[in-house]
């Protein structure tokens, strides 16, 4: 059973033709460029490249091709492009 963290913040997720998750989330597991990082609520701000999958509340995973993340203010905004094939969320 995941960690039971109280604190959220806000997470949109957009591909180039659609939204793909817009919600509060307790935390964003995220393979970047410079390794492996988890956003939890009131991190740091930062700007990332995304180069894998993403997991969400440490169950919902979202592959991914690749993309761009930003932290700031509590809320995570993820820009990326969907691995072909993957529409059935």
């Amino acid at each position: 059973m995941p960690p039971q963290y109280k604190g959220q913040f806000r997470c949109v997720i957009l591909s180039a033709k659609r939204l793909v998750l817009e919600e509060e989330v307790q935390s964003i597991l995220i393979t970047g460029d410079r390794g492996e990082y988890e956003l939890l609520p009131y991190h740091y701000p930062l700007i990332g490249i995304v180069t894998g999958d993403i997991v969400i509340n440490w169950i919902k995973r979202l592959p991914v091709k690749g993309g761009v993340v930003r932290f700031f203010a509590n809320e995570c905004n993820i820009m990326i492009e969907e691995k072909v094939g993957d529409t059935n969320r």
